[in-house]
């Protein structure tokens, strides 16, 4: 009979680091980009604020990946911590989205 709790962290080992290297993938272009690039359809209020969600999401990624390495890859991370980096970098995306259709202006370009 196959243990139920192998699989799971089988499958917990196959999904999460990838999904990790994700969320840090997108929060490094974004803080390129916010930190690098003044936003002109942003307020400086809004850049600097989201820029500083950012790092700090960024920051709780690389947190859970050093809990998931030290645990012998048995801790996960909860989807009510999951969504709101989700939602961060959609809305990373659209600033991007929104900097990409500015590329007329120099100092809007993404990277």
């Amino acid at each position: 009979m196959d243990n139920p709790g192998a699989s799971e962290q089988e499958l917990l080992a196959t999904i999460l680091p990838p999904l990790l290297d994700d969320f840090s993938h997108w929060f490094e272009r974004a803080i390129t980009l916010l930190g690098e690039q003044r936003l002109t359809f942003l307020t400086e209020e809004e850049q600097n604020g989201l820029l500083e969600r950012v790092i700090e999401a960024r920051q709780e990624v690389q947190t859970a990946r050093v809990l998931f390495l030290a645990t012998n890859q048995q801790a996960g991370v909860d989807m009510r911590v999951l969504m709101p980096w989700h939602q961060l970098v959609m809305e990373c995306w659209q600033v991007g989205l929104r900097s990409r259709r500015r590329e007329d202006d120099p100092d809007s370009v993404f990277p």
